[in-house]
């Protein structure tokens, strides 16, 4: 009897993960828990069992924007890649890094164009693009850290190639040490311009 239920558990999930999916691209809700119960709501799901990971959300996401976004999709994730890149040249002296949905593939119209940058201090990010006659608006964002501790940092958004930059400015040493993943809670993965223009030759 037990292994009817697992699979009936299985199939609940994946539906759930394959609606909060769909919920996340259509309205362009960024919060997972959020789209995660809203599907289960729609759906009358309910029980944590059923209930699937972000990771799984992450991965029904992409397979949604594969299959009903198809080559649109992939023309928007370039051009936002390729954003990306021309503002990580113009950030150069904060060794950029790229992380977030415009990395993964989860990227869609409502996204930004998220960067980690590192400074002794956020007003040298501000003062830089104060410098370059770039107009930008402050934010702060709340990360944990390996150690469990949430941190907040300050950030900076900005408009550059018809995308929305989010750069978020970390100590220098900050570079070695990425934050958690609220997706899957294991440290971020962050890619430098260099990996970025990989990623557009072989796209």
């Amino acid at each position: 009897m037990g292994r009817p239920k697992n699979s009936e558990t299985e199939r609940a999930r994946q539906t759930v993960a394959q609606e909060a999916a769909r919920i996340i691209v259509d309205h362009g809700i960024r919060d997972y828990r959020l789209a995660k119960q809203k599907a289960a709501d729609r759906l009358g799901i309910a029980g944590r069992g059923a209930l699937p990971g972000n990771a799984e959300i992450e991965a029904a996401v992409v397979e949604h924007l594969q299959i009903f976004g198809r080559e649109a999709h992939a023309d928007q994730l370039r051009l936002m890649r390729v954003a990306a890149l021309s503002a990580m040249k113009l950030l150069a002296s904060f060794m950029p890094r790229l992380v977030g949905p415009v990395l993964v593939g989860t990227a869609d119209e409502n996204s930004a164009v998220n960067l980690h940058v590192f400074a002794d201090s956020p007003e040298a990010v501000a003062l830089e693009l104060g410098d370059m006659g770039i107009s930008f608006r402050s934010y702060e964002r709340r990360l944990k850290s390996r150690r469990n501790r949430v941190e907040t940092f300050a950030g900076f958004e900005f408009h550059h190639s018809n995308s929305a930059i989010q750069a978020t400015v970390f100590p220098v040493d900050g570079i070695r040490q990425a934050p958690m993943s609220p997706i899957d809670g294991k440290p971020m993965k962050r890619v430098d311009s260099d990996a970025v223009q990989l990623l557009l030759e072989h796209v």
